[in-house]
């Protein structure tokens, strides 16, 4: 008798690595893996930017140098997704203290602050993208 009677109730599986292409993550998920990945990356970065920093400042001429490094549009680029992983870690990382604060843990406002986030990041940074290349 039990055989015959299906339940009509969603139900919920572990995803395995082949079903990762397919499935669909939340957007609070995908701010919350860009937030861990733009720290990996700021963290990564940091000892190249404090090289950086120290070679430029030791005299005229070598900030000189550096600033004629800068002016190429690759580096412009490169220096371009530092700035995003940078910003983009600071809203994320506000958002998640607010969450730790039980603010907005509820469905809706969750998505809304992730749009939230990923918008005021990605202005601030074509903002100073728009500065870097010289628009104004």
């Amino acid at each position: 008798m039990s055989e015959s009677i299906k339940t009509s109730k969603r139900q919920f599986r572990n995803i395995r690595i082949v079903d990762l292409p397919r499935y669909r993550f939340p957007l609070g998920s995908i701010v919350s893996i860009l937030h861990r990945a733009s720290g990996a990356f700021i963290f990564l970065m940091l000892p190249l930017i404090l090289w950086l920093l120290d070679r430029s400042l030791t005299s005229e001429i070598s900030f000189a140098y550096f600033q004629g490094v800068v002016s190429h549009w690759f580096v412009k680029l490169i220096l371009l997704v530092l700035i995003w992983a940078f910003l983009h870690h600071l809203c994320a990382g506000c958002r998640h203290l607010l969450m730790d604060l039980h603010v907005g843990l509820d469905k809706e406002p969750a998505k809304t602050s992730a749009i939230t986030v990923l918008a005021v990041s990605l202005v601030l940074t074509a903002v100073i993208a728009l500065k870097l290349f010289g628009a104004y």
